[in-house]
C-alpha cells in the first residue's frame, strides 16, 4: 500500500485534489500553457512590437521561452521594491540560451558570438548554470535569433519559468581521466524526452537538475532540486546516487540523499518520477514556499523515496553508496590532462562577463589550438578541450592576451557575481562591475595571498550567485553610511561551505559599497595571520573572535 499522506489543506497540491489556482501565477498557467507563447511571439508580437504584448505573456509566459524584460536604466535600488513592473521594465529583454551540460561545438559558440554582436549590443554573460545570457534583445529580433540557434542545435525553451531549467553537467564529461561515469548520455536522454513537453511545463516553481559523474562535484549537487551523482556500488557497477530538495534564496536548504543506486538506464525514469512528485505534490499557494525543497523538508528523504518507489516507479530501488568528497577546487581552471592524452585548458573570464567579440576570439583559439570544442562551467568559467600538449602554452598565452586567465589569482578564480542592478529588475545594488573592481584591487593589495577563498556577490536576497555557500557572501541591500545617508551596500555572510554549512551572519555586519574593498582586505588579512596550517577560511570563521570578522 502507498504511504498515507496527510493532506496539507490550502497548499494547492494537485495530487490531493486541490486544483483551483491560489494565486495569479497559477491562474495564468492554468489559462494557457507557457509553451504556447512561442507561436504568438513568432506570429504576432515580433511583427506588431512591444506595445502589443499581452501583460500575462510579457511578465509570465515569456519566461517559458527564456525571456525576461530587463531593468530600465537609471532606476536606483531604493525603488526596486516600490515600483511596479511596468515602471521598472525597459522595452528590451534578457534572453537566456540553454547550454545543457555546458557543451558547445565550434559552430554553436560562433553562432552565440555572432548573435551577441548582431542583436544584443555585444552583451553575453556566462551564468553559474552554464548558460549564456544576452541583453538589449528586441522582440522583433527574437524569431531570427531562435532560427539561428536552432540551426546549430541550441534553443531557449524553458530556460526560465516554472519549468525544468537547464540540466547542468560536468564540462569534462567523457573527457576527464578520473571521472566516475560519463553522464552525457543520461543528460541528453532526459533533455530529449522531457524538455519542452507539456507534461512538465506547469510546475509549482522552477526545477533545477544536475547529472554528473565528476569527482570534483563541479555541478554543486548539494543545492539542486534533483541531482544524480556518479558512484560505484559494492558490486563495482557505476551508477548514480540521487539527491533532492536543495536550493538557496531566502530559505537555504541542502539537498538530501535518497540513499539509492540508479543505473544509467534508469536515470530518465527516476528523474521523471522526482519531477512528477514535485508537479503533483508541490505547494502552489505561496510562491515563496513553492520550491521542492519545502516538500522534501516536510516529508523527509525516506518518505520521498517511498512515494517515488511506490507511486511513480512501481518498484523499489536498491540502496546505494554516497559519493566521495569533492576535490578542493570544483571549477576545472588550469591546464590538465584528458584521458586521451590531450589536455583541457580552463580559464577565468571576469566574473562571467564576456562579449560577442570575445566569444568569437575564444572560438578561433579553440579551433586553432584544439578541436573547436568549448565548455562552460557552473562557476562562470570556460574550458577549451582537446589541446595537444605542445599547444597548451601557446593557447594559455593567447588567452591571457585577451585577459582570460588560465592561472588566475585566487580572487579572479573564486569570485562570482549575478547580473545586478545593471539589468535585473529585482536587484538593489550593482554587482558585475563592482565585483570586477574588487578583484582588481585585492590583487594589488594582497598579491601573495593564495589560500582557497570564494567571494560571491548578489544584487538582492535571491542568491543567484550562491552567497550562502561562499567563504565571503555579499548580499546586496541598502545600508546607512557614517553620515546617516542610505547608500548601496551588502550584508555579509561568512564561512559558507557547500553541503556543510551556510554562511554565518554576524550581528550588524554590513558594509557600504564604498567600504567593501577595505572590509574584505581586513578580514582576509586577519584570516591569513591567524590561520593554522591547512585551516580553511570557514573553519577559522567558526573560531575567530567576532571583532576579527568585522
Amino acid at each position: 500500500m502507498p504511504p498515507a499522506i496527510k493532506p496539507k489543506k490550502g497548499e494547492g497540491q494537485w495530487a490531493l485534489g486541490y486544483r483551483e489556482p491560489l494565486n495569479k501565477n497559477e491562474e495564468n498557467k492554468k489559462n494557457d500553457d507557457g509553451l504556447n507563447v512561442r507561436r504568438r511571439i513568432i506570429d504576432i508580437y515580433s511583427k506588431t512590437g512591444f506595445d502589443s504584448i499581452d501583460p500575462a505573456d510579457l511578465r509570465g509566459r515569456f519566461r517559458w521561452m527564456g525571456l525576461y524584460t530587463q531593468r530600465k536604466p537609471g532606476i536606483d535600488g531604493g525603488k526596486t521594491g516600490s515600483l511596479t513592473d511596468e515602471e521598472l521594465e525597459d522595452r528590451y529583454f534578457m534572453l537566456r540560451v540553454r547550454i545543457d551540460g555546458g557543451q558547445l561545438s565550434g559552430p554553436q559558440l560562433r553562432t552565440i558570438a555572432d548573435l551577441s554582436v548582431r542583436y544584443a549590443r555585444g552583451t553575453a554573460d556566462i551564468t553559474d548554470r552554464q548558460n549564456v545570457q544576452y541583453h538589449w534583445i528586441r522582440i522583433e529580433d527574437v524569431p531570427a535569433i531562435w532560427e539561428a540557434l536552432e540551426a546549430v542545435g541550441l534553443h531557449t525553451t524553458e530556460a526560465c519559468g516554472d519549468t525544468p531549467r537547464v540540466i547542468i553537467g560536468c564540462p569534462l564529461a567523457g573527457i576527464a581521466a578520473d571521472e566516475v561515469i560519463d553522464a552525457t548520455p543520461q543528460l541528453r536522454d532526459v533533455h530529449d524526452r522531457y524538455i519542452g513537453s507539456p507534461e512538465f511545463s506547469n510546475l509549482p516553481r522552477k526545477f533545477k537538475t544536475a547529472i554528473s559523474g565528476c569527482t570534483a562535484h563541479c555541478t554543486v549537487h548539494e543545492i539542486n532540486d534533483v541531482a544524480f551523482v556518479g558512484v560505484v556500488n559494492d558490486e563495482g557497477e557505476t551508477g548514480y546516487q540521487v539527491y533532492v530538495g536543495g536550493g538557496l534564496s531566502t530559505n537555504p536548504m541542502f539537498a538530501q540523499s535518497l540513499g539509492v543506486f540508479v543505473t544509467p538506464e534508469q536515470v530518465h525514469e527516476v528523474w521523471k518520477g522526482v519531477i512528477s512528485i514535485f508537479r503533483d505534490y508541490g505547494y502552489r499557494r505561496l510562491r515563496s514556499r513553492a520550491r521542492i525543497k519545502f516538500l522534501v523538508k516536510d516529508w523527509g528523504a525516506a518518505k520521498f523515496r517511498e512515494v517515488l518507489e511506490q507511486q511513480y516507479l512501481g518498484r523499489a530501488l536498491p540502496d546505494g553508496p554516497e559519493p566521495a568528497a569533492p576535490l578542493a577546487h570544483r571549477d576545472h581552471v588550469g591546464v590538465h590532462p584528458q584521458r586521451d592524452g590531450n589536455f583541457y585548458v580552463g580559464f577565468a573570464p571576469r566574473v562571467g562577463r564576456v562579449n560577442g567579440e570575445l566569444l568569437g576570439v575564444i572560438a578561433d583559439l579553440a579551433e586553432r589550438y584544439g578541436s573547436g570544442r568549448v565548455r562552460t562551467t557552473a562557476e562562470q568559467k570556460m574550458v577549451i578541450l582537446d589541446v595537444p600538449a605542445e599547444n597548451t602554452r601557446a593557447l594559455s598565452d593567447a588567452l591571457a592576451a585577451h585577459d582570460l586567465q588560465v592561472n588566475p589569482s585566487i580572487f579572479r578564480r573564486q569570485t562570482m557575481a549575478c547580473t545586478g542592478i545593471e539589468y535585473c529588475k529585482l536587484a538593489i545594488v550593482e554587482t558585475k562591475q563592482r565585483a570586477m573592481d574588487l578583484v582588481d584591487e585585492l590583487e594589488k593589495r594582497l598579491p601573495d595571498f593564495d589560500q582557497p577563498l570564494s567571494i560571491n556577490m548578489n544584487g538582492c536576497p535571491n542568491s543567484c550567485a550562491r552567497v550562502q555557500v561562499a567563504d565571503i557572501g555579499l548580499k546586496g541591500q541598502l545600508v546607512m553610511d557614517e553620515n546617516g545617508d542610505q547608500v548601496e551596500g551588502y550584508q555579509v555572510h561568512l564561512g559558507g561551505q557547500l553541503g556543510a554549512t551556510f554562511g554565518k551572519k554576524v550581528r550588524g555586519l554590513k558594509t557600504t559599497s564604498a567600504g567593501l574593498t577595505d572590509y574584505v582586505e581586513r578580514v582576509v588579512r586577519n584570516y591569513d595571520a591567524q590561520r593554522a596550517d591547512g585551516e580553511t577560511f570557514a573553519a577559522w570563521v567558526n573560531r575567530a573572535d567576532e571583532a576579527d570578522l568585522k
